[in-house]
This record gives C-alpha cells, structure tokens and sequence, in this order.
C-alpha cells in the first residue's frame, strides 16, 4: 500500500519509513517484529515502553515516542528513545535538552501540530509552529528534523487530506523561513488514513492496527 501510494504522488518508497505502534502488544512481540523487518518502533506511554524496551533485540530498533510526554517524564524517554515526536512547547523542549546534555544524548525532534484544530488533540495551532521551531533551534542535545500531527477520525480518508496537505505546507514555509535544510520529516497518518498521508509527503507513518492486530 505504500508503494502503491508512492507511486500515485511519485515518490519513492525508500523517502517513507513505517513506524510500527506496539502500544497494544507486550514484549514478547518485538523479537518477532524485528524478524519480520520492523525496525523502527513507537510508543505512546512510557509505563509500557520500559516492560518493550527490555524484550530480546528491543537495543536493535530505532524507537519513537509519539505520545504526548510529560516534562516529568522526560528524563526516562530520552534515555532510551531516539525521536520525539510530540513536542508542544517550549518548556518541554527545554527540559529534554537538558535531560539529552545529561545522558549526552542527541534526540530528533519533531513540533506537533494540531492542524485539525480539535481540543481532545495536542499540539500547538499551525501559527505557533515556526515560532517553536525557532525558539528550540539553539537548544544543545535536539536536531529539530520537522513536524508531527493526528488527523481526525473518520471513515472517508480524503476528508483528511487538507490536515496532511496543510503540515507539508507548513514545512516548507518553516525550512523557508528558518533556513534549515535539516527539516525534512513529517509524520502523520495512521492504520485508516496513511495512504494518504503518503500522496501529501509523509515520511514517518504510524501503524498499530493495521500491522498488530487488534
């Protein structure tokens, strides 16, 4: 399917990578995962990473939290995962660069943006997003690589298409503005809608359901 995608938008698949969602399954499903050929991971709650993190090869993955975090709980994500993708403000940021110089770590960094507008969503509205990006460019320990964002759900996945459209659009004005040529990522779309987040330029996709089960 995301070939399928990629083709229609004419992209390469190489420029997409699947984040597999493992919220729903326990630590004895990673080894198989990795087999499979998953190798990049996402979790939405620390509690239940720590217990996946510990499973046989969990050291071989590359792991993305994509849950809203916790300043709090800062400490114990950037230990163990490399991006971030769900930054909202600029206390958060702050606090994982000074965990990243801590641990002497480098996390990627992505800004979440609630481009849908809905309020049981996180993420800053789409006009605070290059502000953010600006504030936490200088921040030791973060490469800022781009931009994050939750669809609504729905059962027509082109009802979404403008929320994806908006966040690419919104990257480029941001690499634009700041000069960065180091922004590239946007993640979005999920089990329902990632093929269409693949057309509108999606470089990080998160698929739970789709590829766990339920």
């Amino acid at each position: 399917m995301v070939a399928e995608a990629c083709a229609r938008s004419g992209r390469s698949p190489e420029a997409v990578r699947l984040v597999g969602v493992t919220k729903t399954v326990g630590p004895s499903a990673v080894p198989a995962l990795l087999e499979a050929g998953v190798r990049e991971f996402g979790e939405n709650r620390w509690q239940h990473a720590r217990e996946l993190l510990e499973a046989p090869g969990a050291g071989d993955a590359v792991w993305h939290f994509i849950g809203h975090l916790q300043s709090n709980k800062a400490k114990y994500v950037v230990r163990h995962f490399d991006w971030i993708h769900s930054v909202d403000s600029l206390a958060l940021a702050q606090e994982i660069s000074r965990q990243a110089i801590r641990y002497g770590r480098t996390v990627q960094v992505l800004i979440q943006v609630n481009v849908s507008g809905e309020e049981t969503k996180s993420g800053i509205p789409p006009e605070e997003a290059i502000p953010l990006l600006r504030e936490t460019a200088s921040l030791p320990g973060l490469a800022l690589r781009g931009l994050m964002t939750m669809a609504p759900k729905t059962e027509d996945p082109e009802r979404v298409r403008p929320v994806f459209a908006r966040l690419r659009e919104l990257l480029a004005e941001a690499r634009h503005e700041l000069g960065d040529p180091g922004l590239t990522e946007l993640s979005m779309g999920m089990s329902d809608d990632f093929p269409i987040a693949v057309e509108e330029g999606a470089t990080l996709i998160r698929v739970g359901r789709l590829l766990m089960g339920t």
